[in-house]
């Protein structure tokens, strides 16, 4: 043997040597980082990789936990539950390398997940300058999952837990910032913002059925199941309307949420979503009705609400409306009353319950009326019609009777059923005394829901 093939065997040697080492190495995952907020009142996962069968011991102010990697490498503890009791924290994990996280905060997290109205930046949003200006929240943190499809479940995501700041804030999803800034200040607790949409997405590649899992939950959910989380909320279903899929979205959802629950080992995971708003694009007629029927039918799955936003639309030629505020707002209205049992919160705009056919009139009865239904606009009830046995929808009077809307129309003299904001470009003006708007709905075999 030469000294230039000595020389390159040593290299070689060297080489192997040091990538087994690193390979060795305590690492954990990048959803466990600095900075992270960690959920409250819950046992604490905390998992990686390192050399099979080393000793690893995890410490987390007074408490501790130890184990052993198995054969392959991965090992997982679980610290005790802690308290939001505003210190922060520092994780140590020690192997034959020590990782050592700090900035560390206990509170409440949350997903944000879905299409682009949930992928939309902050920067692009109405308002956008003097919000991202204002964003200096120290107790809030941000984590923003690249898109990542896989062929199956994945075991990390290239992302860093970042405070939430005017700097770090605009390329953030609005809605899921708006959402966790308004739990913010009703709460007073760190909130943990985790953003992982795909604008375009239909809601299968999300998805965890018996045949399988979908690609982006492969590369963007999956990495994160361990990870302790208290819900998620999803803008979704445009490209389903595309799709045409109508009424069968809601056993879509039922897949996902039941999915998401399982992964998560947690069958009480929060799931709020929006219902999407009119749009005068490409849709084919009558599928976006269908769709928003299949959305208010997905509240009668347990821990579930709804935020409706037919009424936030500024351009009815542009599918992304730009006030992500009131969505984030409205999202968070169901959770703080649901999750966090907050009273006194109007947190639903009027769903549709039930009629009551009065000669040559119907009367409709809601869900979440508040303190009485009103015009938001001040202009008689729009968007409403009603049809009698021959199912010919024309355009009614409707008039408020307190918790209730009576409906006619001088041309149908026998009312059998009614139709609301029932098309594509809808525009309707009844809200309840919050001034949150009615879902579209029609009456004939209704399958939606109320979340009550």
């Amino acid at each position: 043997m030469n000294k230039t093939t000595t020389l390159l065997a040593g290299i070689l040697l060297l080489l192997l040597t040091v990538a087994a080492t690193a390979q060795a190495d305590v690492k954990l995952p990048n959803v466990l980082g600095s900075h992270m907020v960690m959920q409250r009142d819950v046992p604490l996962a905390i998992w990686g990789t390192a050399a099979a069968n080393e000793a690893i011991t995890v410490t987390m102010g007074t408490d501790q936990a130890s184990t052993t990697a198995n054969a392959t490498g991965n090992w997982r503890v679980q610290l005790k539950p802690q308290q939001a009791d505003g210190k922060s924290r520092t994780l140590t994990v020690k192997g034959k390398n020590t990782v050592v996280l700090d900035d560390i905060l206990i509170g409440e997290v949350w997903i944000g997940s879905g299409q682009s109205n949930m992928e939309w930046q902050l920067a692009n949003t109405q308002d956008a300058k003097k919000a991202i200006a204002a964003a200096n929240h120290p107790n809030l943190r941000l984590f923003h999952v690249p898109k990542v499809q896989a062929g199956k479940p994945a075991t990390d995501v290239n992302a860093q837990w970042k405070a939430c700041t005017p700097a770090n804030v605009p390329a953030f999803s609005a809605v899921l910032y708006y959402f966790g800034q308004h739990l913010q200040q009703e709460i007073d607790l760190p909130i943990g913002l985790i953003n992982s949409s795909w604008g375009g997405s239909p809601i299968e590649p999300w998805t965890i059925t018996n045949g399988g899992s979908g690609g982006m939950y492969n590369g963007m959910i999956a990495p994160l199941t361990q990870f302790a989380v208290q819900g998620s909320i999803w803008y979704q279903g445009e490209t389903n309307v595309l799709q045409k899929n109508g009424l069968t979205y809601v056993d879509k959802m039922k897949d996902l949420i039941s999915g998401w629950r399982t992964a998560f080992n947690d069958p009480g995971h929060a799931f709020y979503f929006v219902q999407i708003a009119p749009w005068q694009g490409s849709y084919a007629a009558g599928q976006l009705p269908a769709l928003w029927e299949a959305q208010v039918a997905s509240l009668k799955i347990p821990g579930t609400g709804m935020a409706v936003t037919t009424d936030l639309v500024d351009n009815i030629r542009d599918i992304h409306p730009r006030n992500k505020l009131d969505v984030g707002e409205r999202l968070a209205f169901w959770a703080l009353t649901k999750t966090y049992g907050k009273k006194g919160i109007i947190y639903s705009g009027p769903l549709y319950q039930s009629l009551k056919v009065e000669g040559n009139k119907i009367r409709l009865s809601f869900a979440h009326t508040a303190s009485g239904l009103k015009s938001r606009d001040g202009k008689p009830l729009s968007e409403f019609q009603v049809a009698g046995a021959d199912g010919k929808f024309v355009a009614a009077t409707a008039t408020i009777d307190q918790h209730t809307v009576v409906v006619q129309a001088a041309e149908v003299a026998a009312p059998q059923q009614v139709r609301f904001g029932w098309h594509a470009t809808t525009n309707p003006n009844l809200v309840n005394s919050a001034g949150l708007p009615a879902s579209p709905f029609q009456t004939s075999n209704w399958q939606g829901g109320t979340g009550q």
